[in-house]
């Protein structure tokens, strides 16, 4: 497989800044780190009219071209979020520094001292659809575990993802660290994307955010490592042993609470021993919460003229909207069997009160996160305590769920002896 490490381009030139960048940041201690952390979270409060007005330009583009409602308000920045952004990388600053942590270390029987310890990925690209925040993250998680990165978000937030990373690269150099660290991989095109997509021996990993379309592109066309996170296609399971008001709370929220983001429901099954009593709570709880069903023949016969007619296409769907699948199954093995079927391997709960089915339940869904008698929006790295996430990751190897700051490391071996030969 060729190399780019000796081509030219726009977009290789960035990667081979940000290898550059990359080799040192590397060996700096902590407090470099998180002293370039700690000026970009003051930066970003401090041009927050800056970053305002470059947003508005993307917002009213996007308008304009008629974007959907929920994925304007991901574009959207404003004081208020511009101060949660801030305040979201000075915790990363108090979260656990994984670089230079031992994984396992020990003395062999030949008296050689063998440490695995952790250390950077390297170079970083980030390849995301209309988030600006996502820009501020990527780069706050990926100083802090000692990696450079390059992002690139969608055209349609071009204007706010230039204002922020002037914002980034200027306090990042401010603390004595290389702006290189952070940059914007130049170009609109989708010319640009490729580029970055086949830059092996330049960047380490991509990572994709995004919906299933961008995902699927990423990790079927790019010859450089990447670490697929997944769509949402999450699933709400009300067995037969469910408490109901807990129930229709853990929906309704799963559902509602943000339904343009990965976390949130977009189907629900229901025991068919208590459908009778479930579905026509359930139905005026979600209808005053906004919701559209898409049912299957039980849940259109407790609704009458409420609910639409389910398809394959429904169940397949990542909304990201106020729209919701809905099914009865026969039992337990029936909603898994389900969910096997149209799971995008995201996030599954089940409500019950039965220890035996949330044991089996837990057992036979493969996905990243499997909640019981709780929300499926609990699915995320500052809720699972890790502070600021770059993504949630729905492949098995070497990351999967939320991905914190240990995710964004790999990790060598150290052998240090005395003389030894083999």
């Amino acid at each position: 497989m060729t190399s780019s490490a000796s081509l030219s381009s726009p977009v290789l030139d960035t990667a081979r800044r940000a290898k550059e960048a990359a080799a040192v940041l590397a060996p700096l201690p902590r407090t470099a780190r998180d002293g370039a952390l700690l000026a970009i979270a003051d930066a970003l409060v401090a041009h927050t009219d800056v970053l305002v007005a470059a947003n508005a330009e993307d917002i009213e583009k996007a308008r304009a071209a008629g974007t959907s409602a929920s994925i304007v308000d991901r574009l959207t920045l404003t004081p208020e979020r511009i101060a949660a952004i801030a305040d979201d990388v000075r915790k990363v600053v108090g979260l656990p520094d994984p670089v230079g942590e031992v994984v396992r270390g020990s003395t062999l029987p030949n008296g050689l001292d063998l440490r695995q310890v952790r250390v950077p990925l390297g170079v970083i690209g980030i390849i995301y659809e209309a988030r600006p925040n996502v820009t501020v993250d990527a780069a706050a998680l990926c100083l802090k575990s000692g990696n450079a990165v390059l992002l690139r978000g969608s055209s349609s937030a071009y204007a706010s993802n230039s204002a922020l990373v002037d914002v980034l690269r200027g306090a990042v150099e401010s603390a004595g660290l290389p702006a290189d660290a952070v940059q914007l991989v130049p170009g609109e095109s989708r010319d640009s994307v490729r580029e970055l997509m086949r830059a092996r021996g330049l960047v380490d990993v991509l990572i994709p955010r995004g919906g299933a379309a961008l995902i699927r592109t990423v990790v079927e066309e790019s010859t450089v490592p990447v670490i697929e996170t997944g769509t949402g296609n999450c699933h709400v399971y009300v067995d037969e042993a469910a408490d109901l008001d807990m129930a229709i709370d853990i929906l309704v929220n799963s559902k509602a609470q943000r339904p343009s983001v990965c976390n949130a429901a977009e189907t629900v099954l229901v025991h068919a021993g208590i459908a009778e009593k479930f579905l026509p709570r359930a139905l005026e709880a979600l209808t005053e919460a906004g919701v559209v069903v898409h049912g299957d023949a039980a849940w259109q016969q407790a609704g009458p003229g409420l609910v639409a007619p389910v398809t394959d296409e429904d169940w397949a769907t990542e909304y990201l909207s106020y729209d919701i699948a809905a099914a009865v199954v026969p039992n337990l093995d029936a909603a898994v069997a389900h969910i096997r079927r149209w799971s995008s391997g995201h996030t599954e709960a089940i409500v019950t009160g039965s220890q035996a089915a949330a044991r089996r339940f837990t057992q036979l869904v493969d996905s990243t996160t499997v909640a019981v008698n709780a929300s499926t929006r609990f699915t995320d790295g500052g809720q699972f305590g890790f502070g600021a996430e770059i993504g949630i990751s729905t492949q098995k190897l070497h990351a999967r769920g939320p991905m914190g700051l240990p995710e964004l490391t790999s990790t060598k071996y150290i052998v240090t002896g005395d003389g030894h030969t083999r």
